[in-house]
């Protein structure tokens, strides 16, 4: 089959995303129109030699600038969307940490009802389905985080779709949010948490532990076949990034990637770009390189957006439309 042929599957396949930060994936043109002054890729991707996920980290600086206005929030979350439709994204969580965006203007309400409404006006131009995940930080304190949760209780069901917890995993890991957790499920939240990112399985453990239905990469359980097997029978979607893994260091080449073992071992696995202008990625040159690589066939794309749907925090009636698009296809 041609390389022209293969990647009109990929384009042409319905697809879901269920990880990917909108702070790490803001288009250069609405980083400009906010700025109001040019922007270099340089300033908005990951260099080739990043050492580490704290370093990766450092390029979120410049696009949370952009999130501090009714007006930035709303112009970024819409063309968000519009650009991800372009690849035939059917179905988008978009997760970001509403904290960040908190200043003397702008209360967690503002925040809120900025993102959806760039993300519904994008929708009904591009009929492109989405949900927000909403991000605890793990260098915020609980007070912080819980106010957070608590600040954007209101739209869980009318846009959010669940909490998470993100940043530096190897500064802190999972077993210092056992309270955090505990009382996100007493407000009735469902959570993926970032774990397994940095190479400690434990967190994937610790994660499953305190409840999640996802969790964010989970590349430490290569060989853990144990974890994996915890993963599988608690029905858990792992949500995978492979440049992003790759960038942080995280693997070390893509044909040593653990998506094979993970979904030969029956993991409901699924493929994201975790953050889109940060590293220079998008759904379909994931998905290709996975292929390139030899570690992905197209049987398997189809098996991933199935896993995605399964996984993901949307209400039925998307899932039931989602469904008959993906069995159109197939």
């Amino acid at each position: 089959m041609s390389q022209t042929v293969r990647s009109n599957f990929i384009r042409e396949l319905p697809k879901l995303e269920l990880h990917c930060h909108l702070d790490g994936s803001l288009t250069q043109k609405s980083i400009e129109e906010i700025m109001e002054r040019p922007v270099a890729l340089s300033e908005l991707q990951v260099e080739p030699d990043c050492r580490n996920l704290a370093e990766y980290l450092q390029k979120f600086d410049l696009p949370i600038q952009c999130l501090q206005t009714w007006e930035g929030i709303k112009k970024a979350s819409k063309e968000f969307l519009l650009d991800v439709a372009k690849e035939n994204v059917r179905y988008m969580e978009v997760r970001f940490a509403p904290t960040c965006s908190i200043n003397d203007h702008m209360t967690y309400r503002d925040v809120m009802e900025a993102t959806l409404d760039g993300l519904e006006e994008a929708r009904k131009e591009c009929g492109t389905y989405y949900n927000v995940i909403v991000c605890c930080m793990r260098h915020f304190d609980l007070e912080t985080n819980l106010a957070m949760l608590k600040g954007c209780r209101e739209y869980l069901g009318e846009g959010v779709c669940a909490a998470d917890l993100a940043g530096d995993e190897a500064s802190w890991p999972m077993n210092q949010f056992r309270e955090l957790f505990r009382e996100a499920k007493k407000l009735d939240y469902p959570y993926t948490i970032h774990a397994g990112e940095c190479g400690n399985v434990q967190n994937i453990i610790d994660a499953v532990d305190a409840g999640a239905a996802r969790v964010g990469h989970g590349v430490a359980m290569k060989g853990f076949q144990e974890v994996q097997k915890l993963c599988r029978d608690h029905h858990i979607g792992v949500e995978i990034c492979p440049t992003s893994n790759l960038q942080t260091r995280a693997v070390s080449t893509l044909k040593e990637y653990p998506i094979r073992e993970f979904l030969d071992n029956g993991v409901m696995v699924t493929v994201n770009t975790d953050n889109r202008t940060v590293s220079g990625t998008n759904l379909i040159q994931e998905l290709s390189s996975l292929e390139n690589a030899g570690v992905i066939a197209e049987p398997e794309m189809i098996l991933l957006m199935e896993h995605a749907l399964e996984a993901a925090f949307a209400d039925d009636a998307v899932k039931q439309e989602l469904y008959k698009e993906l069995r159109k296809f197939s």
